[in-house]
């Protein structure tokens, strides 16, 4: 196995980004992970993704799938590198769903693939629409994880960064006078 720097290769690639940050999640942070910005070369994912696919090693499952937009090309990613096939589920009127011929079948042992887990809010929506479907999720994969969620499965993730974020009314960057940029994909509500 090559050893292989996550972090350097997001520096590189000018993913990790300093400022505040409006995130999907609605909280604030003075540090954002944009992994699209990892995505676009297709040989440092593949670097990345490797971290993960030795972390999946020992992991019994039959599927990945990644929640739109962020879990699509790292579920495909994945899917590739550990030779299992890698669907993904989509917001419909702003509620997870399973669509364009895709299925579930009974008692199929699924891992979900991210970019970024923070609070874990479309993984569990996934988890929520996979399960109805007669699914078993066994755990989550992701690029990164910002280690914030509560989600009860295991996360194997690239690379694990600690970064503090704060509700609105709470934070420190908005008190100080600074303006956010909203980087991610999610309308927040």
């Amino acid at each position: 196995m090559e050893n292989v720097n996550v972090y350097e290769i997001l520096k590189d690639v000018e993913a990790l980004l300093e400022g505040h940050f409006l995130l999907s999640s609605g909280r604030h942070s003075n540090r954002y992970c944009q992994c699209a910005k990892l995505l676009q070369y297709p040989d440092k994912a593949e670097k990345v993704v490797s971290v993960i696919k030795d972390k999946l090693k020992d992991v019994d499952f039959d599927l990945v799938v990644g929640p739109a937009m962020g879990g699509i090309v790292v579920a495909y990613e994945v899917g590739r590198q550990v030779g299992k096939p890698a669907i993904f589920t989509e917001r419909v009127d702003g509620k997870m769903a399973l669509r364009r011929g895709f299925e579930i079948k009974k008692g199929q042992k699924i891992i979900i693939s991210e970019d970024v887990v923070t609070t874990g809010k479309s993984s569990l929506e996934t988890v929520e629409v996979l399960e109805a479907l007669g699914g078993e999720v066994v755990g989550i994969c992701c690029l990164v994880d910002r280690k914030s969620s509560s989600i009860d499965l295991p996360i194997y993730s690239a690379i694990a960064i600690d970064v503090e974020s704060y509700e609105k009314d709470n934070c420190p960057l908005c008190k100080e006078g600074i303006e956010y940029v909203k980087p991610g994909s999610r309308a927040i509500k």
